[in-house]
């Protein structure tokens, strides 16, 4: 073979190239007809112990890099540094902790911030003053199920089939069959294939199994939580004894009226056949009495077991109390919700508390009994205010506060019809709007909204544009560096460039309201408009969905009457 050749040196006996001299005339090299393109390749790495003798520094291979070379290498990787310690720090602050507290049945009107002169809120207040308050945030839906749902996709519930086309809106037993379906993408998921720890404590009410009591497809351990422990389903006043039911309604028409009908068809038949008018046989008489025996004991078996069936805590799949304590139940709640930040302070967390206050049946620990102005309303809104505070003296306590978005709000209004039969007011205050829970006007769907991420969004700003809680999503999401599905339509809006003034206008143009599945109402608030310009489209949907035969959904929401019976949302 002949002998290998480099392009900037002398050829060696032994083969190898000896780089030249600095300031050396390059000297032509005499070419092989063997000579391999690639040869440069095969060439040994010499060692300065194997240079050959006579050999300077400057003609060693590699060359020796001057020391002005050395130092830019340095400088080159001192800032590739720096550049990466920024772009390190600039990802963390846009992956920030989520805390999304949800009140059940608050009304816009009952927290201090919104308006309240004599309920006492002031944890809520104090996130309000050191955030945004929106002051036209909106559910997607005035019912519990349907409106967390939309809460949880961002998107409208129709769209998931969580509204449902019967006069119940709402899941009310454990057994239901019904849920949010699997393949519903919640931010809980989002998150967690982000890295966060994600946990839900409190109130679910998005349906728990489909074909039997072991499979927990629609548990929220299936939808995106590493932890939950709380209601699977929701706070019924069945769920505490003497707090009255929320089947008084059906009780009446399905036992109570029955079984007035039997008696009376038992009496008179007994007196015709008294009187000879009429024969009848005994048969009639005991089957008659049979029917009547067994109203009544299937009536006396689903009160006895409905509160052990339905109202129990779980902690991930686990029951772990049934049927279920109301004694310091907030405080517990609470707790858990304090050792899941403890526990994940070292890396990024969703935390979603999810309140049983308001919702009746109310209780209150004895820290908190008699002590408001408002009753026993009064005292479950203040205590849950509490619980608000316990939250955020965590994050302050551990150094968290700076990098945690925190988010209050409520499903939706206020039940305002919420009355006892002994008069006892125990529903909220939606302020100066009309309607509440169960119904589209203001009232039922205007919620409170408040946000705080110190550093990131202005303390103390209010902002007046119609926002929804399927906002919520989109938001969380982008900051999480999660992208959106496109698979599906995501109805939210990314709140962030409106929450830190990037933008002085609301992205909904419209934002569509369901009594159920049924189109009830629709909020228009023109993009080429300036100003306070928002129109609801009200009384002409109730007049289309007249014209369309859908009668009954409309008067269920529009139309809800005055009652001592409570809704089982």
């Amino acid at each position: 073979m002949g002998h290998k050749t480099g392009s900037a040196g002398r050829r060696l006996p032994s083969g190898e190239v000896q780089g030249r001299a600095r300031g050396s005339r390059r000297v032509p090299a005499q070419t092989s007809p063997c000579r391999e393109p690639l040869a440069l390749k095969a060439l040994p790495y010499h060692y300065p112990d194997s240079r050959p003798p006579g050999t300077d520094l400057a003609g060693s291979y590699p060359p020796r890099r001057s020391p002005s070379m050395s130092k830019m290498r340095k400088m080159r990787v001192f800032y590739l540094l720096l550049i990466f310690l920024c772009g390190a720090q600039s990802y963390t602050a846009s992956r920030p902790n989520i805390v999304l507290l949800m009140a059940d049945d608050l009304g816009v009107g009952d927290p201090g911030c919104y308006g309240n002169k004599t309920l006492r809120t002031p944890n809520i207040d104090r996130l309000a003053n050191g955030g945004v308050k929106l002051t036209q945030h909106l559910a997607a839906s005035p019912l519990c199920t349907p409106s967390r749902a939309a809460f949880m996709t961002g998107r409208y519930p129709v769209r998931s089939g969580m509204a449902s086309r019967s006069l119940i809106g709402v899941f009310i037993f454990t057994a239901c069959s019904g849920g949010l379906p699997t393949n519903e993408i919640t931010f809980a998921k989002l998150l967690k294939n982000q890295g966060y720890s994600t946990a839900l404590i409190g109130k679910w009410h998005l349906g728990v199994n489909c074909y039997n009591k072991t499979d927990f497809c629609h548990h929220p351990l299936r939808h995106g939580f590493d932890y939950f422990y709380g209601l699977p389903t929701t706070n019924l006043r069945d769920c505490k004894p003497g707090e009255g039911s929320v089947f008084t309604s059906a009780s009446r028409w399905l036992v109570f009226i029955p079984l007035q009908i039997i008696g009376i068809a038992v009496l008179t038949l007994g007196v015709l056949h008294f009187l000879g008018l009429l024969h009848v046989p005994i048969s009639v008489f005991i089957c008659l009495l049979l029917l009547a025996s067994l109203i009544l004991i299937l009536f006396l078996c689903f009160l006895h077991y409905f509160r052990p069936l339905n109202c129990f805590l779980m902690k991930n799949f686990d029951i772990i109390q049934q049927p279920m304590s109301y004694d310091n139940l907030t405080q517990r709640l609470t707790t858990e919700a304090v050792q899941f930040i403890q526990q994940n302070a070292e890396t990024p967390f969703l935390l979603f508390l999810s309140f049983i206050h308001v919702h009746t049946a109310l209780f209150s620990s004895k820290e908190f009994a008699h002590k408001s102005k408002h009753g026993r309303y009064g005292d479950a809104a203040e205590e849950m205010d509490w619980s608000v505070g316990q939250i955020l003296n965590v994050l302050d306590e551990l150094g968290l506060a700076n990098d945690t978005l925190v988010y209050f709000t409520s499903d939706h209004g206020a039940h305002v019809e919420e009355v006892t039969t002994k008069g006892e007011i125990q529903g909220g205050s939606n302020g100066i709007y009309k309607g509440g829970k169960s119904n589209n006007w203001e009232g039922g769907i205007r919620i409170p909204g408040i946000f705080r991420w110190p550093g990131v969004i202005q303390a103390g700003l209010e902002i007046d544009e119609p926002t929804s809680n399927m906002d919520i999503f989109p938001t969380i999401a982008k900051l999480a560096g999660s992208p959106l599905p496109e698979d599906r339509i995501i109805d939210g809006r990314d709140l962030m460039p409106l929450l830190q003034g990037e933008s002085q206008r609301s992205e909904h143009e419209f934002l569509f309201h369901y009594c159920n599945a049924y189109l009830n109402a629709v909020r228009w608030h023109p993009q080429n408009s300036y100003g306070f310009s928002t129109y609801n489209a009200f009384v002409f949907i109730h007049l289309a969905l007249t014209f369309l035969s859908l009668r009954h959904a409309w008067k269920m929401c529009v139309f809800h009457p005055l009652s001592n019976t409570s809704s089982p949302t």
